[in-house]
């Protein structure tokens, strides 16, 4: 639909007054806010020599947990798959050895692509087992995408590396601090 001239409205460019012509209340009012900024409280943390402090529950790089045993906790149930909003979880189930009486299947490769996660925390709340799990590990660096994308024994090595450190305790239940902070239902 062509306008008319009656849909265009003109508008003049504001007058300038001496002082504005002369931007002493433009350059007064920048300073302030030089000043301002100067004399506030520092919000920058100067990572990497300052480490940030990280909220319980921060969604980091993910883990698949171990069992008792120490095999992969992981069912290969799909769920976490299928949860997955970013569609970033590649899950290869495989009959389980006749010697794991408690299940049937076990993923014989696991893989998620940390580039196109979106950390959610939908597949840590999807899991059944809770065998998948978000830490507190961020500084996730890689040279390539190949190197972003997290087989089984990578994941795995991120759950021996944070429960030898410490940081992230293997969370069994929902709760506070559990799959995506949510509590059960009552």
């Amino acid at each position: 639909m062509p306008l008319t001239e009656t849909d265009v409205r003109w508008v003049e460019a504001p007058k300038l007054g001496f002082w504005d012509q002369l931007y002493l209340p433009a350059m007064v009012d920048g300073l302030k806010t030089t000043l301002g900024h100067m004399f506030s409280k520092k919000i920058t943390e100067q990572y990497p020599e300052q480490e940030p402090t990280l909220p319980p529950n921060y969604r980091g790089v993910h883990r698949l947990n171990r069992d008792e045993a120490g095999r992969v906790k992981c069912v290969a149930c799909y769920m976490c798959a299928t949860a997955c909003p970013a569609h970033c979880i590649d899950i290869v189930a495989a009959p389980a050895p006749t010697e794991w009486k408690d299940r049937e299947k076990y993923p014989e490769t696991f893989v998620i692509d940390e580039l196109r996660c979106i950390y959610c925390g939908m597949c840590e709340e999807a899991c059944p087992v809770d065998a998948i799990e978000l830490t507190t590990l961020y500084d996730l660096t890689g040279a390539s995408r190949e190197q972003m994308v997290f087989d089984k024994e990578k994941l795995l090595s991120v759950f021996d590396q944070t429960t030898k450190a410490g940081t992230d305790p293997v969370r069994s239940r929902a709760g506070k601090l559990g799959a995506a902070s949510e509590p059960p239902p009552q």
